[in-house]
């Protein structure tokens, strides 16, 4: 299969940047999309030519660090995936491929491709932990809540962090990644001591980091690799409600 690729090059946040036109031809349809650009850096590099920045790092749909914007849409045109898990057989030989970096103030371009999702870190920094001490693995029948709420944190905990709902959105919101992780906890009875000051603390460093707000479009849910749904969006805002009037 061959391609035209337009790739985002940009030295630094200061620096303006610019699309680039590659050529590459013999891609099996088996590789993946990372795999493809790994053999265009091979080809830049041989000719002694800057080769492309871009994150990735376990290339199993876990890290959530290869996020790039392919051709409109985040982690490009499959669903329910990571960059890493795209193969080249989702596009047709002859097809040009247009590569950005995630769109959003909060995160800053450091090369290329490659982004500051430190934002995020922040975030969870603020207050996604607990404090209270878990102890052992309880049996299975001893644990204090039911297996429909267990269910609920453990979707939620799934968010992998990857920022492909704030590239999505329109207006660079963070609302379903924070959600994700109020969830998580909210859910169960060790994240009940925290929960009012962890949703604030949260909230306010999501607003702090300049995320914008949640206008419900599901762009965010629709380009989630982990199929995060909107409904943690509305448990946050109600965790939130509360913990404001309490």
């Amino acid at each position: 299969m061959d391609f035209t690729l337009r790739i985002w090059r940009q030295e630094n946040e200061q620096s303006k940047g610019r699309f680039e036109i590659y050529k590459i031809t013999n891609v099996s349809a088996d590789s993946s999309f990372l795999e493809m650009l790994d053999l265009l850096n091979q080809q830049l590099v041989d000719k002694f030519e800057m080769p492309i920045c871009f994150d990735h790092d376990c290339r199993e749909g876990i890290c959530g660090a290869c996020g790039l914007y392919i051709n409109g849409r985040p982690h490009g045109p499959d669903d329910a995936i990571t960059t890493c898990q795209l193969h080249m057989r989702k596009f047709k030989d002859g097809d040009t491929i247009v590569i950005e970096p995630w769109r959003a103030r909060p995160f800053p371009i450091i090369k290329d491709l490659v982004v500051d999702r430190t934002a995020l870190d922040k975030i969870i920094e603020a207050g996604g932990y607990i404090s209270v001490n878990t102890g052992g693995v309880p049996d299975a029948n001893e644990i204090p809540i039911s297996k429909k709420n267990a269910d609920i944190a453990m979707d939620a905990a799934s968010c992998i962090g990857c920022g492909a709902c704030v590239a999505a959105c329109k207006n660079a919101s963070a609302m379903l990644f924070v959600s994700a992780k109020i969830s998580q906890f909210a859910m169960l009875p060790q994240g009940r001591i925290e929960a009012k000051e962890r949703v604030k603390r949260m909230i306010d460093k999501m607003d702090e980091l300049g995320f914008g707000n949640c206008t419900n479009t599901g762009a965010c849910e629709a380009e989630c690799p982990k199929e995060i749904s909107l409904t943690h969006i509305a448990r946050l805002n109600r965790e939130y409600f509360a913990a404001k009037i309490s």
